[in-house]
């Protein structure tokens, strides 16, 4: 298939891509057709990397209300009304919700996933779902799957064990929960036995950490420096880490080195923890996002994700990575015209590092033909205009198409 007339990442040139046994084969101008070959003339639209969610909770998506609504709007109710739902929770339910979340995501031009799947249950029922998911949705979604434990690995009985046998069933990521620990020691050993976890089973990291206004809450060090001393590296991510919107400047500087030698990727989620944070607070009034133009700026890896749509944390969500960036840009004051050029960044480029596939991820040649294809030019148009998907391409065939918008002003 050849693919001809696309503006690629922000190019101002027109470029053709073509595609040969699910591998893109070659890239650039004035490509010829071969013989035979099918031609997509694609008009002068935006082609980019497929989009990827970085953190999303799978096995509680579509569970809003179900059985009692978050009143406060906190982090610690939802955790308690998703304790409620708990008792509902069976396979088929599970993969019901999935399958149309993952129906959602892919409309809207996501063909990766990495979800954070509770383990904080005996019999590990939703582990051993997700696995199933994954498999069966492989061709459509690649999806990643951490082992977390949402009422914590000291905190909760047996937890060590279960994350260790989450480990073996085939989780891909290794999760923990510090802020969520009884005490300060709890928190260091969860961190400690969740990093060697990893190391020992050669897998990857992702904690939820620091979700929390308190500036002590400073679970983070302990990973920037785990990962630094066990040498995993990029392959360790901070997810939410919204206590750092608290932390003094002179700390900050002083972690920032720790940061910066450790090589961690952040996960920031602008929709939710923009919903949960600051509850506490009169005024002034916590934005509730962690400090993404100074990481970036910095030279760290940082990528947004949903985290939870319309689930006991989060009333709303639509499976649109859009959303997370519009807002994410506008709290995070990210509002140059090439922030808002390159924010796209922050849900491929991006989040490929954080996944830890960018080797396997991109438009070039050689590698997998995963692409989608914007009603727009560039991604500032995209974004400002909420653009539609046209086209989702994996592994060189087609998982989603629709329809450019026609609208008709009368008057």
């Amino acid at each position: 298939m050849l693919y001809k007339n696309a503006y690629i990442e922000n190019s101002e040139q027109l470029s053709d891509l073509r595609v040969e046994g699910g591998k893109f084969t070659e890239i650039g101008s004035g490509l010829e057709a071969k013989a035979g070959e099918e031609v997509c003339n694609l008009g002068g639209k935006l082609v980019l990397p497929p989009f990827i969610e970085s953190h999303v909770h799978l096995d509680a998506t579509l569970t809003a209300g179900d059985p009692v609504w978050n009143m406060s709007g906190t982090l610690f109710e939802g955790i308690a009304c998703w304790e409620k739902r708990k008792p509902k929770l069976n396979k088929q339910d599970i993969k019901e919700r999935v399958n149309r979340v993952v129906r959602m995501y892919a409309a809207n031009g996501i063909q990766h996933i990495r979800t954070h799947v509770d383990v904080t249950d005996p019999t590990l029922m939703a582990m051993e779902t997700m696995i199933e998911l994954r498999e069966e949705l492989k061709d459509w979604m690649d999806i990643q799957i951490v082992a977390f434990p949402q009422d914590g690995i000291l905190s909760f009985p047996n937890g060590k064990q279960l994350m260790t046998d989450a480990v073996k069933m085939g989780a891909d990521c290794v999760g923990a929960i510090p802020h969520y620990e009884f005490t300060r020691e709890y928190s260091v050993e969860s961190l400690n036995f969740a990093l060697n976890l990893a190391a020992e089973n050669d897998k990857l990291v992702d904690v939820h950490c620091d979700e929390i206004d308190d500036e002590a809450s400073r679970g983070l060090e302990t990973v920037a420096c785990r990962a630094l001393e066990l040498g995993l590296f990029d392959k360790v991510t901070a997810s939410h880490t919204t206590a750092m919107h608290s932390y003094n400047n002179a700390y900050m500087l002083r972690l920032m080195r720790l940061l910066k030698l450790s090589r961690i990727n952040f996960v920031a989620n602008p929709l939710v923890n923009t919903h949960l944070q600051g509850r506490v607070d009169t005024y002034p009034k916590r934005r509730g996002i962690t400090r993404v133009k100074e990481l970036t700026a910095e030279g760290l890896n940082v990528s947004f994700g949903h985290d939870d749509i319309f689930d006991p944390w989060y009333p709303m969500g639509s499976g649109s990575l859009r959303d997370v960036v519009f807002l994410g840009l506008h709290v995070t004051q990210m509002m140059g015209y090439e922030d808002i050029m390159n924010s796209y960044r922050f849900i491929s480029t991006n989040a490929a590092k954080t996944l830890h596939i960018q080797d396997s991820y991109g438009i070039e040649a050689g590698k997998p033909a995963g692409f989608i294809v914007m009603d727009a030019k560039n991604y500032y148009d995209a974004l400002n205009h909420d653009s539609a998907v046209l086209l989702s391409v994996k592994d060189g065939k087609t998982i989603a198409q629709a329809k450019a918008a026609e609208r008709e002003v009368l008057f």
